[in-house]
């Protein structure tokens, strides 16, 4: 297998998309998570002389750097200035530098106001000052996609020149994401094949939607490193997502990286906890959804030999399989869910749950595997196989006034109450059913994500769907996930619906 490097800029390029700003602890976590566990070969913090939080952050990750062997793996982008940006580069630590200069004659003439041979006169003051310091060098030529296109004797004429020197790579960035997977192709193997002994990067960006395609016709012609985010964080449109751009080199060419699959989706989690910027649900690999089965076919499929399966297969990114329940489920689909939560039902049974569930799914209702238990307790009238209850709620919110909560619940037939103070309603509330848990001895897990949904209308009566996701360890100390949902007019109501259904999901599970 061929090996290609993964250079990550997550925390350069991919912080200029539009209202993102991580802080130093963030990108610090981003940092480590990237390196020690995702495993990327290089990582492209920031750009030098920023600001001096930037300048803070980046000393605080060469330290940890440094004891963690991972110090050459470091890179800042910085300019043709002589020698400003080389000295901030050693004030922090840093050992390379990604040297920003101009891949088109048309940047290079309208935007310094100089020809090649001036532009490369500083190049060379750069760059010499740069050796001279220990500081390894690579080279962008911004604008390079425009540059090749209009002004190609231009862009030669800069490599063969750039060559003379000790610089280690030269990165052909998409600069405006213009380029299609066919021009890059045809790009990027003309100068390999004109310059076979250069270590050339390819650096997209997506405003085409062309990003993932971009980077894996440039690694198919013959580019030794691509350029990525997680997420596909970016100006604009973003740029190429570390995920498709790994799993595309790796399924359709069989080039090899060192990234660590499964840690890929933890990484994508904390870069939009921290971002705040929502991966969409159908985003491939990453995606709430795409592990999930809606359609009834597809169940059966799966049940009858795995029909519908491809290489991407959920447990290669430590997922799992899901079957959605809605409108298109068929008996296949509530089968595997029942055999999840072990639950038997007959014949009889599952063709009038199944109704019910195709029932909902019209009335745009969404069922989880974890309300399965409450819809047959419904129909069928079955004797509860959990008994934890809220009896009584009552929740106090006054301007300027700290929340109160008074909570009373039931378990096992005992009634337990609590009051407790909170930062918010719902805080309140949980406060108050902590101490009851505990009493009971039920094991609390922690919260990992909240999403209010409100129909599009804006009616102050409309119902309102909380989706809660919990995250709890068992006695082996494996991670389990847990989602709940619940629907009310009142946001508040419908979140300690979801939590009641956590509980009682947590309990049932432990039972079976």
């Amino acid at each position: 297998m061929k090996s290609i490097e993964i250079m990550d800029t997550t925390l350069r390029d991919g912080e200029q998309m539009q209202n993102v700003s991580y802080t130093t602890e963030e990108k610090l976590a981003i940092s480590k998570i990237l390196l020690t566990e995702v495993k990327v070969d290089r990582l492209e913090l920031t750009s030098a002389r920023a600001s001096t939080g930037e300048k803070f952050f980046v000393e605080k990750v060469t330290k940890w750097a440094e004891e963690a062997g991972y110090i050459n793996a470091l890179e800042i982008l910085s300019f043709v200035d002589k020698t400003k940006s080389i000295d901030w580069a050693i004030s922090v630590g840093i050992k390379r530098i990604n040297l920003l200069t101009k891949g088109s004659k048309k940047h290079c003439e309208n935007q310094l106001g100089k020809n090649l041979k001036e532009h490369l006169h500083d190049i060379y003051e750069t760059i010499n000052y740069a050796i001279q310091k220990n500081i390894e060098v690579n080279v962008y030529l911004e604008d390079f996609s425009n540059g090749i296109k209009d002004s190609p004797d231009y862009v030669f004429e800069m490599i063969d020149n750039l060559i003379k020197l000790p610089i280690k790579r030269i990165m052909l960035p998409d600069t405006l994401g213009i380029f299609n997977p066919f021009e890059t192709y045809d790009y990027v193997k003309l100068l390999v094949e004109k310059y076979p002994h250069v270590h050339f990067d390819f650096h997209p960006h997506n405003d085409y939607g062309l990003g993932v395609a971009n980077a894996l016709a440039a690694a198919k012609a013959g580019a030794k490193g691509i350029h990525v985010t997680v997420n596909g964080m970016g100006e604009r449109a973003g740029n190429a997502s570390l995920d498709e751009v790994v799993v595309g080199l790796k399924d359709f060419f069989g080039f090899k990286t060192g990234i660590c699959e499964k840690e890929l989706y933890k990484a994508s989690k904390m870069v939009e906890m921290f971002s705040g910027q929502r991966v969409a649900n159908n985003k491939p690999i990453y995606g709430a959804n795409v592990f999930t089965q809606t359609a009834g076919i597809h169940a059966d499929g799966d049940k009858k030999g795995n029909l519908y399966a491809n290489k991407l297969v959920p447990e290669r990114f430590g997922r799992v399989r899901e079957y959605a329940l809605g409108k298109l489920s068929g008996k296949a689909s509530l089968e595997m869910n029942l055999k999840k939560l072990g639950i038997e039902l007959d014949e009889e049974k599952k063709k009038i749950l199944l109704d019910k569930i195709i029932e909902l799914g019209d009335k745009k209702k969404v069922v989880t595997i974890e309300d399965l238990p409450y819809i047959i307790d419904d129909i069928f009238e079955m004797p509860q196989e959990v008994s934890f209850k809220l009896i009584h709620c009552v929740i106090n919110t006054t301007y300027n006034l700290k929340p109160f909560s008074a909570v009373k619940c039931s378990y096992n037939n005992e009634v337990m109450d609590a009051y407790a103070y909170g930062d918010g309603g719902y805080d309140a509330f949980m406060n108050a059913l902590k101490q009851i848990l505990q009493r009971f001895n039920i094991t609390i897990p922690n919260l990992v994500d909240y999403v209010v949904t409100i129909p599009p209308g804006g009616k102050t009566d409309a119902l309102v769907q909380t989706t809660i996701y919990w995250e709890l360890k068992d006695e082996n100390n494996k991670v389990e996930h847990i989602v709940t949902r619940g629907l009310n007019p009142d946001q508040i109501i419908a979140a300690i619906e979801a939590t009641i259904r956590m509980i009682n999901q947590i309990l049932l599970r432990k039972k079976k």
